[in-house]
């Protein structure tokens, strides 16, 4: 396997050793064979020092797993699973040209209860074309009755090229409606703090306890490491680098033992401190101001003081003595305060 490939090349590299996540994400990794995952997880097992109580998350497809798959893959070390819901509608997930149906996603996560699974994370995607009020209220009803450890949510983005995109172009699909869409995540936001959800990331929810360990690390700065097609990684400090996105052509340079790198990127340090805020901000909990002068040495009440008073004054932020945090609207209009920091 050209992952296992690529992960041994590392064996050689100086890095920190000590991991306390593992993701299996992008495509469809529960598509993997028993024996494929085993060799995986002990080539990163061999490269790194493995936490023995690692966050271990498998992303899935619904209805593309089985209780004796899910079983053996919880006893390979899998703990937490995670796959797109989307919607509690059939006629919606048809428009999105989804493959699942309401009941494979029902029957999903029965398996997944039923081998064993405990941490079990599903999404919901809020402002479908046509997508009324009422649908949505179902949804929540749905996704709630099941109460997975943590739910994900996101407000449709139509991005050009996309079939979605043609269909509402053509007139085929009608134009999402913003404003019902917004009304959508605040419902979401005040039956997830009635059902003891925390908000605790823009489009994340969880019950107590249940953040995902491993995406907080996207958000909060320290190292990460990616192996496979398309995988990206940071150190933790200034450089970003990327892997082939192109399927073929990295198998290839992996299979000639050729790095698969593409990308190297070696961050300013006006892209540090750009990062530390729009990302850091991504967390409900906020950003300290006091901390990020000490690392980067720039005050951002006296740096960014006009925008940090828009926006107090439209209600997208608040102060909670050098805490720097958006509130409920700022989460729904993070883009545009995001801005004003790169």
């Amino acid at each position: 396997m050209s992952v296992v490939n690529e992960i041994a090349s590392w064996c050689e590299v100086d890095q920190p050793k000590a991991v306390d996540t593992i993701y299996f994400g992008g495509g469809t990794p529960s598509l993997l064979s028993p024996a494929q995952l085993d060799a995986l997880l002990k080539g990163v097992r061999k490269r790194f020092d493995v936490s023995p109580n690692a966050e271990v998350t498998m992303e899935m497809n619904p209805g593309t797993v089985s209780q004796k798959t899910l079983t053996v893959f919880r006893e390979l070390g899998i703990n937490r699973a995670s796959f797109g819901a989307q919607t509690f509608d059939d006629r919606e997930l048809a428009r999105l040209g989804r493959s699942h149906t309401v009941a494979d996603t029902r029957q999903t996560f029965l398996l997944l209860r039923e081998a064993g699974f405990t941490n079990v994370s599903f999404d919901l995607i809020a402002g479908l074309p046509g997508q009324t009020l009422s649908a949505w209220l179902h949804n929540l009803d749905e996704a709630f009755a099941l109460r997975p450890e943590h739910l994900s949510f996101y407000l449709l983005e139509v991005h050009e090229g996309t079939p979605l995109a043609g269909h509402i172009k053509s007139g085929l699909q009608p134009v999402p409606d913003e404003d019902l869409a917004a009304e959508m995540y605040r419902l979401m936001l005040e039956r997830a703090a009635a059902g003891g959800y925390v908000h605790y990331e823009i489009s994340n929810l969880c019950l107590p306890g249940f953040e995902s360990r491993h995406n907080t690390k996207y958000w909060t700065g320290p190292p990460y490491y990616g192996f496979g097609c398309s995988a990206h990684s940071f150190d933790g400090e200034s450089r970003r680098w990327a892997n082939e996105r192109d399927l073929g052509k990295y198998v290839a340079m992996v299979e000639r033992n050729a790095s698969p790198l593409v990308e190297d990127r070696r961050l300013t340090e006006a892209d540090r401190r750009a990062e530390a805020v729009f990302l850091g901000m991504r967390m409900m909990a906020g950003v300290r101001t006091g901390e990020f002068k000490e690392v980067f040495g720039v005050d951002l009440f006296t740096e960014h003081a006009d925008d940090l008073r828009n926006f107090q004054q439209a209600g997208l932020i608040e102060f909670d003595g050098d805490l720097l945090k958006l509130t409920g609207a700022g989460a729904l209009l993070s883009n545009e305060v995001f801005a004003a920091f790169v």
